[in-house]
């Protein structure tokens, strides 16, 4: 019998109409307590921080959005693709909105430590210190890969992405305990409930994943790197990459020389490892991260 995951620390959901979509945001803390802000990765969801919250110790403000097209935050109507330049206009417009005029800590997860790095170096003085939990960026492209990148776009919108709907709840925590061993079935179990949502079928109930399918579209823009390590250069926050200790397979790459080299560009940088976590180091080690943050946070 799966023992149910109980949330120590219960959040709140805020919300925040910007640039035509409403945005869902999960807090924790006593309003007034200096801000935190937590950033979800791809085909992931504000929830996924909970686990890492009820471990922390210090008392903040916590805020974690969901981005547009997942959790409860509305998609963006006629999308075909979303982008980074969008993540970062909505991240402003919700740091506007909670926190104005403030320069805020922020914790991020893969894309969203991508994001974070990103507008760290773009408004350097809205960004007190930056954790970024395993947000290295994408394999770079040359030029002349953009006809091809751009017929790929073509041909998906022709066949347009469909919902993932699983048959029961159990299946979909089945699932993701396959894909990470090391999250246990009661955590996963409550995840599941805030990654998917209950949908009406044919057949019975099915269980059907809170994230546009478009985000697993291939985007037409290269990534380019030079640009985005132009912006980490701009940085001027501290910042604190803690990265697994057993990354997953398809992360790798990032432990390849020219990924490193990448590092260079941040103008403080410190790094560390957390054994016995892959990828979603915050599922797998929450207290050892929780520890990390705060001291990192806490420096003078």
């Amino acid at each position: 019998m799966i023992t149910h995951y109980k949330p120590r620390r219960p959040s709140e959901s805020l919300w925040v109409e910007a640039r035509g979509i409403r945005h869902h945001i999960r807090a924790w803390g006593p309003v007034g307590a200096p801000p935190l802000w937590l950033l979800h990765g791809w085909m992931d969801g504000s929830a996924s921080f909970q686990f890492l919250v009820d471990e922390l110790q210090i008392e903040r403000r916590i805020y974690a959005p969901d981005w547009r097209g997942y959790g409860l935050t509305e998609r963006a109507p006629g999308i075909d693709a979303y982008w980074f330049p969008d993540y970062l206009a909505d991240l402003e417009a919700m740091l506007d909105a909670l926190v104005p005029d403030q320069s805020v800590d922020m914790a991020a997860h893969s894309m969203g430590g991508n994001i974070a790095c990103l507008y760290a170096g773009v408004r350097p003085s809205r960004i007190r210190r930056l954790v970024n939990l395993e947000g290295y960026g994408l394999p770079g492209n040359r030029p002349d890969q953009a006809p091809e990148r751009y017929a790929q776009w073509l041909d998906e919108l022709s066949k347009p992405e469909r919902e993932r709907i699983w048959p029961s709840l159990e299946t979909l925590v089945s699932r993701m305990c396959r894909n990470n061993p090391r999250l246990g079935a009661d955590r996963a179990t409550w995840l599941a409930q805030h990654w998917a949502q209950a949908v009406e079928m044919p057949e019975g109930e099915g269980w059907q994943l809170r994230g546009d399918p478009a985000h697993r579209r291939r985007n037409p823009v290269l990534y380019r790197v030079e640009e985005v390590l132009a912006c980490w250069r701009q940085i001027t926050a501290p910042v604190l990459l803690v990265e697994a200790g057993e990354p997953d397979d398809w992360h790798q790459y990032t432990r390849e020389p020219a990924y490193r080299e990448r590092l260079a560009a941040f103008p403080s940088l410190q790094t560390v490892t957390v054994a016995g976590s892959g990828h979603m180091l915050h599922h797998d080690q929450p207290e050892a991260v929780a520890r990390l943050i705060e001291s990192f946070l806490g420096q003078p």
